[in-house]
């Protein structure tokens, strides 16, 4: 039953991309013959990491257009490959064609993204974890967060609601990290951990003793985050706290950040940066 409640949201929003595109109808393909059938194909024009073939299957499914998928989310795809291919109505293939592909193109770039940050760091690091941010577009969210876990990353927090993570402005409001962790443990359950941003090892330190599960290292260059894990080992606290990195972490310097000895990599870019991959939709003669 929670399988199909589950599916049944995500088809309603499937179905409110497509109202985006043809909100009163598509008047260019209304010229075709209303009962005129076609065969067509989804195709790579590049290498990439497909996804999002399930949520596309569902809109498929719905108005009945008869496919066969080539591929797997998460698997690999070579420029000219075929990932689909279609039969069914002309007019209604051609009204799903762009909902379809940019949802394809838009997760498969940020499968495909994620795929190269967690190489490149588990080339220099093999038990450092990337997690994805929420940083992602409205609506798009839990799309988004299952690209990622497609690509290999963790998906950190799906909403606020999933666990507390006080940030700069809470510590600000709250009057410093000290006071910040009192007020989050007088409120907790037991069953949320707590996770704070610090931007000193002076803050970090004192979120170790104060019984933080997880501290973000924000905005620190590599040399600092060593001198952060230096510290908390001298002090005999590194080994009770998770140390995630955060802040301007690309594709360039992924791999400095991993050899630090942090736990985990928060990355941002890997939804906000990632581009649409080229994939098609061709008729067949």
């Amino acid at each position: 039953m929670i399988i199909i409640k589950m599916k049944s949201k995500i088809l309603k929003k499937l179905l409110d991309f497509l109202e985006e595109d043809i909100p009163f109808g598509d008047i260019t393909s209304s010229i075709i013959p209303a009962d005129k059938n076609i065969n067509a194909r989804i195709e790579a024009r590049e290498n990439l990491k497909i996804f999002g073939i399930q949520y596309a299957g569902l809109l498929l499914d719905y108005f009945g257009i008869q496919h066969r998928f080539l591929k797997k989310d998460g698997e690999w795809v070579r420029k000219g490959e075929k990932i689909a291919t279609l039969n069914g109505n002309a007019r209604q293939i051609l009204q799903l064609e762009r909902t379809v592909l940019n949802l394809l193109a838009h997760l498969s770039g940020i499968t495909t993204l994620t795929h190269f940050f967690i190489m490149k760091a588990k080339a220099v690091n093999p038990a450092v974890k990337i997690a994805c941010t929420r940083k992602t577009l409205p609506g798009l969210r839990f799309f988004e967060k299952e690209a990622c876990l497609a690509g290999g990353a963790d998906p950190h927090r799906f909403s606020l609601s999933d666990m507390i993570l006080i940030k700069d402005n809470h510590i600000k409001i709250l009057g410093g990290v000290e006071q910040a962790l009192k007020e989050a443990k007088r409120f907790a359950s037991f069953t949320k951990k707590i996770e704070i941003e610090v931007e000193n090892k002076e803050d970090a330190l004192k979120a170790a003793e104060m019984g933080a599960n997880i501290i973000m290292l924000d905005n620190m260059e590599p040399h600092e985050i060593r001198e952060v894990i230096a510290l908390l080992e001298k002090e005999k606290v590194r080994e009770k706290v998770i140390l995630e990195a955060s802040g301007g972490i690309n594709l360039e310097n992924i791999e400095e950040y991993a050899k630090t000895g942090v736990d985990i990599i928060y990355v941002g870019r890997i939804t906000y940066g990632a581009y649409h991959c080229d994939i098609s939709m061709e008729v067949e003669e």
